[in-house]
């Protein structure tokens, strides 16, 4: 790739830089933006808690056992979800 890859927020509307495979998106109205984040503090948060039940650092994709990192990977996926419900 030649281009360097840009980072832009996802409550953006400048969104589609670095999104191949969906071309258009709809700008969001501010509601639907403060969800987002809202979704994805409470993701983090959740991830955050994970990684102090198993005494894990949360800068490290390392969580302490299989139960946790399917828990992580499950918080993951509902957020992900839920906030294909907010932009779809």
């Amino acid at each position: 790739m030649t281009e360097e890859t840009k980072t832009v927020d996802s409550t953006s509307d400048a969104r589609t830089v670095n999104n191949v495979m969906r071309h258009a998106y709809r700008v969001l109205s501010e509601t639907e933006k403060e969800q987002m984040r809202l979704l994805k503090d409470k993701g983090l948060e959740f991830y955050n808690l994970l990684h102090s039940i198993g005494e894990t650092d949360p800068a490290s994709d390392r969580l302490a056992s299989r139960e946790l990192s399917l828990a992580a990977t499950n918080a993951e996926q509902a957020v992900m979800w839920a906030v294909k419900h907010i932009t779809k």
